[in-house]
């Protein structure tokens, strides 16, 4: 199924990258201001609703780059199969980030009871550098793929 955007029609795996790339941008801001690192604020603990709503965050952003773009990308057959290569070759990285993403979520997706202690600033310090890692993996397959397509790129 394609979508039209503007002037442009976006492929399935096309709209997959714009919903990552979205996705992305709003994780990395609750996690800049989890961490406190936000632009103008000053350092605060987290309160374990923000902490909910990183670790949603966190897992949709998780299962759109682990299952939808891998998926979108198996079974969009205007993909290259140079894309698809790339993507299996990555895809045991991927999961290994997904892994410690969903791990943080486990610890910490627990609704207004959490205990927000002493090891958050260590554990977010951890899945940032999983997001680093598996942005740059997302990237090297995303790029081939939406090579000169201002759609998938997020407004």
């Amino acid at each position: 199924m394609e979508q039209t955007h503007g002037d442009a029609t976006m492929s399935r795996a096309e709209q997959m990258v714009h919903q990552l790339l979205v996705e992305r941008k709003e994780l990395l801001v609750q996690l800049n201001h989890l961490a406190g690192t936000s632009p103008g604020k000053g350092r605060s603990v987290p309160t374990p609703q923000q902490l909910q709503r990183f670790c949603q965050l966190l897992v949709d952003y998780a299962a759109t780059g682990h299952f939808g773009l891998y998926e979108a990308i198996r079974n969009d057959s205007d993909c290259q199969t140079g894309v698809l290569q790339m993507a299996e070759r990555l895809y045991q990285e991927i999961a290994t980030t997904t892994d410690a993403l969903l791990g943080f979520n486990d610890k910490y997706n627990c609704e207004d009871h959490c205990e927000v202690g002493s090891d958050l600033p260590a554990d977010l310090s951890a899945v940032g550098e999983a997001l680093a890692t598996r942005i740059e993996l997302e990237d090297r397959i995303t790029a081939p793929l939406c090579e000169g397509c201002d759609a998938c790129l997020p407004a």
